[in-house]
Parts: structure tokens; C-alpha cells; sequence
């Protein structure tokens, strides 16, 4: 028997057109207060389907039919590049065997009920379509057909598909913008991260064919922030933000997604469904999303509005740090995801790194003493100095710049360049008189379906509290990049009436001296940790439990435990603390996957 694998595209998207309705996407222009505003679209000639191309296509022989038992995958080489081969409910199926995000290897991610989920960052990817079905990253894995011959399995694909291991699903267009007011849309998001670029995404995925306008106080079209450290402090220091662009100017002007850049909206009228901005520009709305994300605390000591000191939110920010702390004394203050990360970076480029912080031990609320004294080790064996349970009471200048830093404890450090990672509020005071409930936070209240208290009004990302599945629909607040990504989703469906609520596992990782921290669910009030493996030797799986119940994971150095937990958790499944060793024994040492569907003991 022979399996073979060709890319199909439905009958349905091969009917799209390939051209914008309105012929080709124009400039668009208007003009607040005298000054012209320019959208960002122009003209892009927008390329045909290269799955058309007969020439374009390779067969090969993958393997005998036995050789893959249920449950099982395989890369699988056709010459020309390399394809996931999967057993699952007695079919054959093949996609990309890179994930679309960060190219990892989803041979060695978590196979569960017709979806692979990647080892490193959870996305999943449905086996039969090849859809993205949970985040973080765009695209989809391109899908090869599988045919079986006399016994061997093979696979027909695109070269091209082969290549690029990624699919951009296909999307609707604008009907007409010339036929639009340019003071009014259908819809307006409010934000330019990854929640209102996957809602304007999903929304043309979805064939919704009206007006979208996204608003950002940023320079710069949506880019990826995890990113935005690591690629700043590894690149030269001519290296340009569109570099970290989660998708290139074009691809705004061939899916008419128009992005209005350094434009704040300064209030919301909901009755009138206005949306004012700064410069007093006026829109109005039929749906909006908001997705503003947070900003950061700034410090409340002497000193604070001092040159060389920090927050990096932007890539201008990041560039300048490292421009500026090369060879320098460089203090940061916070032992945050954000405190840390710098510090690992800049660790082998200053002089000195010392860190700043008010807890004992770095993550403790969020990892626990024992896994976050092991990081603290890590970080001290790397140069990094601690100075733990105290403050910055004092900023010091020398001819306008920073010299040092001083700590409620009376040491003072010796700094060229501070950067400031102790938290963030949400970006949600703008709202404060709109009608739309707030918190005593400062968080937008949302549903399951991201909608607020106000009718067409829906709010995503780093700045709401929402309804958990995972514990018992508790309203919390999940500032990850994946979260990010489905709440966007889940808001567009929702503008299209779908009826989706919000049921996906948190998942987020960070990346410090080369190794990472992987975590799934939502740990919050844990009152134990059970650890298996070796906290010394960074190679562990950490358990987080609360009333005898496993509420989040994290590893380091134990792929794919994280994801494998995650796929338990997603499938509704409930893991006790007298599990785990069961868990890590199945899952890990043997690849057992039977304890996902409750057939295994």
C-alpha cells in the first residue's frame, strides 16, 4: 500500500477572486486639523495560487502502511522537502512538520483527538485541514492529500508548500472603500497587538467583506512582542522593526485591513457609537473591538523622568538599551518576565547587570521558591547580581545623566542605563466615563464571547478579566501572547453572531541564557508544588496544585510535558495531585498517550 500526499485547495476558496472588488487597493487619505493621514494601503499586485502549477509538484514513496501504528507520526522526506506524516483512527494524514510560529518540530509535539499541538509554544493545528485552532501564531500548516497504493503510502505535494511549511487561510476583501465615508467603518479596533490583528484576520477568514479600520498609538503595523528583546538585543544595530512585523505593509492592502498608526483614541461614546481620537478626529463605529493592551508602571522615586531610564514597549526603546548598556552598568528593577529577560540578555554585552526587587526570590508568586530560587542560580552563575527585598529609593544624575541607583537599603549601584520591569496597569483610562464596566482595576469586564456590557462593543487581550473554563469560569486576567491571539478570535466570531465561547488553556514560555520555561494553565492561589526531576540541573516538571488539584504545569527541559498536560486540561479532564506521578511516568518516559482519552490506567 502507498500513501501519497497532495496539497487541496477547497472549491470554495479556488473561487475566490484574486483581485480586490474595488480593482486594486488605492492610498486612502483624509485630513484631521489640516495635516494629512495616510492609511496603510497602496497598490500590490496580488499573486495567483501557486498550487495551480503542475510543475510545482513532487510525488514520493514515504513508507509501508504497517510501519505507523495509530497514534503515531512520522517526518517523512519527499526530496524536496519534508512533510508530518499521521496514523490516526485507522487514516492517514500529512501536513507541515514545522510549526508556522517559531519552526518547531511537530514530530515531537502532542497528538490528541485530530490535532497536533507544537512542544514548544502549544499551537494546535487540526490534521485534516491543517487549520490553526489555537494560538499563538497566523498561519496554517499547508495540507498534502495522502493516497494509499498497493500497500505504501505516498505523498504528493508543492515544492513551494514543502518550503515555506505555512498557509495563509484564505481571506474575503473590502466590497468597495471608495463607497465608504471615510469617518465611518463597520468595524473599529482599538489596538494593534495580536488580539486586534487576529480579530481583523478571523473576520476576513470568516468572509466578512465590510470596512475594517485598526487603531494604534505605535509607529509601526502590528509586530511581535515576545520577539521584540531576543531580536533586538541579537540583531545589528541597523536592523528595522519589520523585521518582527507579524505580517508585511502588503499584506494590510491585499485583505483591505486599514492601520491608522500614532492615532490615540482619547474617548469612546457608545451612545452615539463614536470613537473620538486625540487630535479630534471623530469615527464612527457599527462594532469595536478593544484590545489596548496595558502600560507599564513608571518608578515614584527622585529621579524617574531622568535620561537612561526605560521601559522598553517599543522597538525604538529596545534599540536604544542595548545601544546604550554595551559595556555599561546596567540596573533593572523589577524581577518580572520582562526584568528577567533583559537581564539574561544584556548579562553577556554590560560591564554589570544588577536587579532590583522587592521579593525574596525572582517569579515566587507565579513559579514558587523552589523553581524560582534554581532560576536565581542560574542568573547569579551568569554575572547577574540580586539585590533582593528592597526599593529604589533614589535616582542619581551626573550632567544630566544617570549615575545611580540608590535602594531603601542604603547600597548604592553604579548605573549608566535602568531599566524598569515592575508591572503594568490596563490601558483603559479612556473609558473611565463611557459605560462600559470597569473593574476596580482598571479591567474591561468580558464574557465567554468577549462581549462587555455594551451591545457590539467587545474587548480582548492583556487589558480584560474574562471567565476561565479551566477554573470554574473565575474571572481572571491572562496577560499571555496566545491569550491574546484566541481572544481576538473569539471576539470576531462573536461580531458574526457565531455563538463561540472561550474554552482554550493559557499556555506561555520564556526564553533566559538559551533554555526555556514552558507553562500551561492558570496557577493562581496554588498552595503546592510538586517538582519532579532536578531543580539543580534545570531539567524539571513542576506541578502546581489547589485542593489536591493540578491547576498549571511548567518545565524546563522536559518537552513536551507542558503541551501533553495542556492537551488533558483542554480535553476537560481533571489531573489530581495523586497523578502525577502516573502523568510524567506516561507521558514522558514512555510516549503512552492513552491516559489523554481515559483508556489507559
Amino acid at each position: 500500500v502507498e500513501v501519497k500526499i497532495e496539497v487541496v485547495i477547497p472549491e470554495k476558496e479556488r473561487s475566490k477572486e484574486e483581485m480586490s472588488p474595488n480593482g486594486k487597493a488605492s492610498p486612502l487619505i483624509y485630513k484631521v486639523n489640516g495635516t494629512a493621514r495616510h492609511y496603510h494601503l497602496e497598490e500590490h499586485p496580488i499573486a495567483s495560487n501557486p498550487y495551480h502549477n503542475p510543475k510545482d509538484m513532487v510525488e514520493a514513496s514515504v513508507c509501508h502502511v504497517k510501519d505507523l501504528e495509530n497514534g503515531q507520526m512520522r517526518e517523512v522526506d519527499l526530496g524536496c522537502g519534508k512533510a508530518l506524516l499521521i496514523k490516526e483512527g485507522g487514516e492517514f494524514h500529512a501536513v507541515g512538520h514545522k510549526c508556522p510560529h517559531y519552526g518547531a518540530p511537530l514530530v515531537k509535539g502532542v497528538l490528541s483527538k485530530g490535532r497536533v499541538r507544537c512542544p514548544w509554544h502549544g499551537a494546535c493545528f487540526n490534521i485534516g485541514t491543517g487549520d490553526i485552532e489555537d494560538f499563538p501564531g497566523l498561519d496554517s500548516l499547508p495540507r498534502f492529500q495522502v493516497k494509499i497504493e498497493k500497500e505504501k503510502v505516498y505523498i504528493r505535494a508543492s515544492k513551494q508548500a514543502l518550503q515555506t511549511q505555512r498557509r495563509t487561510k484564505m481571506m474575503a476583501k473590502c466590497i468597495s472603500l471608495s463607497n465608504y465615508n471615510l469617518s465611518s467603518t463597520n468595524v473599529l479596533i482599538i489596538g494593534a497587538g495580536a488580539a486586534g490583528l487576529v480579530c481583523a484576520e478571523t473576520l476576513r477568514q470568516e468572509g466578512f467583506s465590510d470596512r475594517i479600520v485598526m487603531c494604534t498609538m505605535d509607529r509601526h503595523l502590528p509586530y511581535d512582542r515576545p520577539k521584540l528583546k531576543k531580536w533586538l538585543f541579537l540583531q545589528s544595530m541597523d536592523s528595522h522593526p519589520e523585521q518582527i512585523a507579524l505580517r508585511p505593509k502588503e499584506f494590510f492592502c491585499t485583505y483591505d485591513i486599514e492601520v491608522l498608526t500614532e492615532m490615540q483614541v482619547a474617548a469612546v461614546d457608545i451612545k452615539s457609537k463614536v470613537a473620538v481620537f486625540k487630535d479630534g478626529f471623530k469615527m464612527e463605529y457599527n462594532k469595536l473591538l478593544i484590545a489596548t493592551g496595558n502600560t507599564p508602571k513608571a518608578l515614584s522615586c527622585k529621579g524617574k523622568e531622568m535620561e537612561n531610564v526605560f521601559n522598553i514597549r517599543t522597538p525604538e526603546d529596545a534599540n536604544r538599551v542595548v545601544k546604550l548598556a554595551t559595556s555599561k552598568n546596567v540596573v533593572i528593577v523589577g524581577a518580572s518576565f520582562l526584568g528577567m529577560e533583559v537581564a539574561a540578555y544584556l548579562a553577556e554585552r554590560a560591564h554589570s547587570v544588577s536587579l532590583v526587587e522587592l521579593e525574596e526570590v525572582p517569579f515566587k508568586k507565579f513559579f514558587g521558591e523552589r523553581v524560582g530560587r534554581a532560576v536565581m542560580k542560574m542568573f547569579e552563575s551568569n554575572r547577574v547580581k540580586f539585590y533582593m527585598q528592597t526599593e529604589v529609593s533614589e535616582l542619581r544624575e551626573q550632567e544630566g545623566k544617570l549615575k545611580e541607583v540608590v535602594l531603601k537599603s542604603g547600597k548604592v549601584l553604579r548605573a549608566d542605563v535602568c531599566v524598569v520591569g515592575v508591572g503594568a496597569v490596563p490601558a483603559t483610562g479612556f473609558l473611565k466615563q463611557s459605560g462600559i464596566n470597569i473593574d476596580s482595576k482598571g479591567f474591561i469586564v468580558v464574557n465567554k464571547m468577549m462581549q462587555t456590557n455594551i451591545p457590539g462593543v467587545f474587548a480582548a487581550g492583556d487589558a480584560v478579566t474574562f471567565p476561565l473554563a479551566l477554573r470554574n469560569n473565575k474571572k481572571v486576567n491572562v496577560p499571555h501572547w496566545q491569550m491574546a491571539h484566541m481572544h481576538g478570535r473569539i471576539a470576531a466570531l462573536n461580531m458574526l453572531a457565531h455563538g463561540t465561547e472561550i474554552s482554550t488553556v493559557p499556555f506561555l514560555w520564556t526564553a533566559m541564557f538559551g533554555k526555556s520555561i514552558r507553562y500551561a494553565g492558570h496557577g493562581e492561589g496554588f498552595d503546592d508544588v510538586v517538582i519532579q526531576g532536578d531543580l539543580d540541573e534545570l531539567k524539571f516538571v513542576a506541578f502546581y496544585t489547589k485542593s489536591d488539584e493540578v491547576v498549571a504545569v511548567a518545565s524546563m527541559n522536559y518537552d513536551p510535558i507542558v503541551s501533553k498536560v495542556a492537551e488533558v486540561l483542554a480535553a476537560g479532564r481533571t489531573i489530581r495531585k495523586r497523578d502525577v506521578d502516573t502523568v510524567v511516568f506516561l507521558s514522558f518516559r514512555t510516549g503512552d498517550m492513552s491516559w489523554l482519552t481515559g483508556k489507559g490506567s
